[in-house]
């Protein structure tokens, strides 16, 4: 499943005057997320009253909206934070099959937040401290009152088919036997469309046509959107760019690679939308 907007979610940079000890909190220790472990050994988002109990400090906090009635935060606790049994700091791509699809959406957003804001302490042009805009998700610098969002790197994805065949690649840094459909990020000027056409050529040396948008997705690791594409072939054999591409070939329902990419990702949706055909 494409992990969508999460349903009955409103979001808001504006948090009440008062926390509610049913809010929940998505905290983060560096990479890590910390989560409580159910009596069956799945997890939870703790709740405000979770980390009062645990006695949690957290060194920057952000509401993110309301989540079915509840207000949610985004928070980043010290790096040597001690925790109650009950609680464990796990990788967020653990969480995922862990919690439902929406708080994991959840999740992913809360900690773009805060790796923004751990990394906009200071401004980009002048160097000097920023603050939070008070109803806009914003670093503003106190000088030069330069602004400064949240960023979000577009990357484009592409299943390439050719009949009942796609074109899968691994990368360098893929796990072993691991295959995916192409991708690479956008660059200054670039519609996603001709990211497309210049990705495929410059990683296989192929042209492609036919471009037809499948899906979006968030990827939290730190700050991508993933833009998802079918495309048929036009022309060209493999040659792979060696520094990006190890190796690449044309797979089928009936010949697939020895492992595809996560269930958690869009890249797998995109091969699995194949398959269904």
């Amino acid at each position: 499943m494409i992990l969508e907007t999460p349903e009955k979610f409103q979001a808001s940079c504006v948090a009440p005057s008062k926390t509610s000890w049913e809010a929940l909190y998505f905290a983060f220790r560096g990479k890590e997320i910390l989560v409580c472990v159910t009596e069956t050994n799945g997890f939870r988002i703790p709740t405000f009253e979770n980390i009062q109990d645990a006695k949690i400090t957290t060194i920057q906090k952000h509401y993110i909206g309301v989540f079915k009635g509840i207000d949610c935060y985004a928070v980043e606790t010290l790096e040597t934070q001690e925790i109650p049994e009950m609680m464990q700091w796990v990788g967020l791509r653990v969480v995922f099959a862990k919690i439902d699809n929406s708080l994991f959406a959840l999740a992913g957003r809360s900690y773009q937040i805060i790796d923004w804001d751990r990394t906009h302490k200071f401004c980009g042009q002048c160097g000097l401290e920023t603050i939070l805009s008070d109803d806009e998700r914003v670093k503003i610098c106190l000088k030069c009152q330069q602004k400064h969002y949240p960023r979000i790197s577009p990357a484009v994805m592409a299943l390439i088919s050719r009949g009942h065949e796609f074109l899968l690649a691994r990368s360098h840094h893929f796990p072993a036997g691991m295959f995916s459909a192409l991708a690479g990020f956008s660059e200054p000027g670039e519609t996603l469309e001709q990211t497309v056409h210049r990705e495929v050529y410059e990683e296989v040396g192929i042209k492609v046509f036919n471009l037809r948008y499948f899906a979006s997705q968030p990827w939290p690791f730190p700050h991508s959107m993933m833009i998802a594409f079918h495309c048929d072939y036009k022309s060209g054999e493999i040659e792979c760019d060696e520094t990006e591409i190890e190796a690449a070939d044309w797979f089928s329902a009936k010949n697939l690679p020895p492992r595809l990419p996560g269930d958690i990702s869009i890249a797998r949706q995109l091969v699995n939308s194949k398959l269904e055909i």
